[in-house]
């Protein structure tokens, strides 16, 4: 079978009435506020990127991938604060990804794939629980943890970051305001040390945490810096898209 990426989307029912998939990917962002210079839709715009360039990738290597409509809205109850920032709950989450897998399974996609661009988002409990209803393979990919962020960027943040911001420069650089617009993206961490350590945790309030909703410097992007990193972030997650279309559910473990 020839290689296929598909971008749902953009295609009418006449180019996929004979067509079929092995791989299903649902990009998942959020709409909030990124620092003072990236839109709202920052979270959106990058999963839909990466997720059709990372199945065009797979295609090239024989893969059928389909690219979903991405889901606009993510986790934010720690930024409901911020002026025009948009809430999904988890158990909603659930809910719409629940009606996803659901109806791949009248397709016959048989693996699922949620790419997630937002920091707030957390499918594992989820898909602990839809996976024994369903017979779709079920995974999250989170694509900013794919690389070492330290060998691409001189300062890596947390959230509309060099890197971020980097990206943003390369895929949309008319929606980025210059960057002597950008606050300095300083974090205010929580004082109590096993929350500095890791091994506590709680949600942040987003405006206690930092004062211009950035978390890392955003001052050294550059499109150049965004270009190479997204080539290497497609291509990584390409060859996971790859595989995954190629290795039967059935055999996904080693013997």
């Amino acid at each position: 079978m020839n290689g296929k990426a598909v971008v749902l989307r953009d295609v009418p029912f006449e180019h996929l009435k004979n067509e079929s998939f092995e791989v299903a990917i649902l990009p998942w962002g959020a709409t909030e506020a990124h620092n003072t210079h990236l839109p709202y839709g920052t979270d959106i715009l990058e999963s839909e990127s990466i997720a059709a360039s990372s199945a065009r990738h797979a295609a090239a290597q024989g893969a059928r991938i389909l690219v979903l409509p991405a889901i606009p809205f993510g986790v934010n109850t720690g930024q409901l604060d911020i002026p025009f920032t948009i809430n999904m709950n988890p158990s909603t989450q659930f809910s719409v990804l629940k009606d996803v897998v659901a109806s791949l399974e009248y397709h016959k996609v048989k693996k699922l794939v949620v790419l997630n661009s937002h920091g707030g988002n957390d499918f594992k409990q989820m898909i602990r629980e839809l996976q024994p209803a369903t017979s779709i393979f079920l995974c999250a990919v989170n694509w900013y943890k794919a690389l070492n962020l330290n060998d691409y960027f001189e300062k890596p943040g947390d959230h509309a970051d060099e890197m971020e911001t980097s990206v943003m420069l390369h895929l949309f650089p008319h929606l980025v305001l210059p960057l002597s617009y950008a606050g300095t993206g300083k974090e205010h961490t929580l004082r109590i040390q096993a929350f500095k350590d890791g091994w506590a945790w709680t949600p942040r309030q987003w405006t206690k945490a930092t004062s211009d909703t950035g978390v890392g410097d955003p001052h050294a992007a550059s499109a150049e810096k965004g270009a190479r990193f997204l080539d290497a972030v497609n291509a990584k997650v390409g060859l996971f898209l790859t595989a995954l279309a190629k290795t039967s559910i059935d055999q996904m473990y080693e013997e």
